[in-house]
């Protein structure tokens, strides 16, 4: 290595010796900027002394390497040999603030000399199980992208030549579509049940009726906000789609009043207690005071929550431009669905038979075939809903806390899917189900338990009706979930790898879930239909 200026014993005798000046001038042709900048650091005639001349070309040289690879592993071995020149006790500063020559100086010369090591450190390669999640998987997953776009162009070309195409004139809206003007009607009535809510807050806030009363009344209007659409369903012909319309903005609407009375409630305990003098736990987050006002219910039933509270974090404005994409991007993924609708899932269930009947293997090869169009339509379901729609209405009404889903595709474990995928049920669930269990000392499990059978309930409801089947599909499949908690929970104690875990969850979500309860009830709905003809 080339040392600058002159050279000072310490203990050690170093002979200096000077690079020719052409060899200098030709690889400051060829230097970078930073380069340049880094020799001034060492040429010029400010001087440092010791560490702080030290430290200075260190991180200067650190910098340079991120820039500049050739260069950057110049730095690296001078570096390294500064430390050797230290262990070794010599130090190459001089009094008058001398320094060494940078090796950057002469790229050429220098780089990759066959004496200096080529291999300095331990390192695991870009896939081995211990380094695999550190790195960048951009590139795998754009390969993926044009891979799934590839495959499914190809299988969309070979579906439309040879079946054609499928998809009807009347699919968005025909002629028969108005003998659901009932359930439209019904579903505009709905707006009764809140405002017979608010009127009996309302009385208790004036304490014109006892507590007793309020909870009865409470329990008859969320009582009769969904039994009255299950009626009106049942005694119509409908369609499908009308009817799962229906029932979900009645589930919808009975968990907001259950919210809203539950809270209320809570709010007039709290503020009883107040009145009394007792002293409240520093953990309650008294946020609001208890104040019955309509506006706030009128809020709450439009905003998309199912959680009560008087006031809600707002964002300062309305992005216009915004809502517009996401509306273009709902229409597209609607029709997107409708498409693999008609195109696939119809003629695969209409081509299968009951799963529980006739072949086996007939069986698993339609489930296996209708898994993929299923899925398709299920996650295009997930994104048109819970991202754009909620988010076209939070934007719409300024309601700040989006977090509608968190990212449940990386779950382990069904617990941690159920938890994330669907926030606003969620929270309602823990807010009004799960911990008042606790409070009033039911067990851990119950309280699962109890949450699963509501669950279950709700689904049961949305799909048993508009099918006008009971078969408790629907509720089975939820409370199968409970087992499956307990199975991947415990495998992913076992194994304690992710991967084991979240491939379990695809499996069970994509295979055993969703295609078993498709055909489950288009054969039971067909045969009802044949029955009645």
């Amino acid at each position: 290595m080339a040392i600058s200026e002159v050279p000072e014993s310490v203990g050690t005798t170093m002979t200096a010796t000077t690079s020719d000046e052409s060899d200098l001038n030709r690889s400051s042709v060829r230097r970078r900027p930073t380069l340049s900048s880094a020799r001034g650091l060492f040429d010029s005639p400010l001087k440092l002394d010791g560490s702080e001349a030290e430290s200075s070309a260190e991180d200067l040289f650190r910098k340079t390497a991120s820039e500049d690879s050739l260069t950057g592993k110049i730095s690296e071995e001078y570096l390294d040999n500064k430390k050797v020149d230290a262990a070794n006790g010599v130090n190459d500063s001089s009094g008058n603030g001398g320094n060494r020559e940078v090796p950057g100086t002469s790229a050429v010369k220098f780089a990759y000399r066959p004496s200096v090591p080529a291999h300095r450190r331990v390192k695991e390669s870009p896939l081995s199980s211990d380094n695999i999640f550190r790195q960048s998987h951009a590139g795998l997953f754009n390969l993926c992208i044009v891979v799934l776009v590839a495959v499914n162009s190809r299988l969309i070309i070979e579906n439309l030549m040879k079946y054609g195409w499928l998809i009807k004139s009347g699919f968005w809206f025909s002629s028969k579509s108005l003998r659901d003007w009932p359930l439209f009607m019904c579903c505009l009535s709905l707006i009764i049940f809140p405002l017979a809510a608010y009127i009996v807050e309302k009385l208790a806030q004036k304490k014109f009726i006892s507590e007793p009363a309020v909870v009865s009344l409470h329990i008859i209007i969320t009582t009769t906000a969904v039994v009255y659409p299950v009626l009106v369903i049942l005694r119509c012909d409908s369609a499908f789609l009308s009817g799962v319309t229906l029932m979900l903005f009645a589930c919808i609407v009975w968990l907001k009043l259950v919210s809203y009375a539950h809270t209320n409630y809570d709010m007039r305990a709290i503020t009883r207690s107040i009145e009394k003098g007792e002293v409240l736990p520093n953990t309650l987050n008294l946020e609001y005071t208890f104040d019955v006002n309509f506006k706030s219910l009128a809020y709450f039933m439009v905003a998309p929550t199912l959680c009560y509270q008087p006031s809600y974090p707002r964002t300062p404005s309305i992005r216009k431009g915004w809502v517009f994409r996401q509306l273009v991007k709902l229409i597209i993924f609607t029709g997107v669905m409708g498409f693999i609708i008609e195109q696939y899932i119809n003629p695969i269930v209409q081509n299968s038979q009951h799963p529980l009947k006739g072949n086996l293997l007939y069986a698993i090869e339609r489930v296996l075939k209708l898994s993929v169009p299923n899925l398709y339509v299920w996650l295009c379901m997930f994104y048109c809903f819970f991202h754009l729609w909620l988010n076209i209405l939070a934007e719409l009404l300024r309601f700040g806390d989006r977090e509608f889903y968190k990212d449940w595709w990386n779950v382990k474990t069904v617990e941690e899917y159920w938890r994330m995928w669907n926030m606003p049920v969620h929270k309602w669930m823990v807010r009004h189900i799960y911990f008042p269990c606790l409070r009033n000392g039911i067990p851990k499990g119950v309280a699962v338990l109890i949450a699963f059978l509501v669950s279950a309930v709700f689904h049961e409801l949305c799909i048993a009706v508009p099918c006008h089947i009971f078969k408790l599909w629907a509720f089975i499949g939820i409370m199968f979930q409970v087992p499956l908690v307990l199975i991947t929970n415990y495998l992913q104690n076992k194994f304690r790898n992710s991967m084991v875990g979240n491939m379990t969850f695809w499996f069970i979500f994509c295979i055993l879930g969703q295609p078993m309860c498709v055909l489950l009830y288009y054969h039971d709905l067909m045969n009802r239909k044949q029955n009645i003809d």
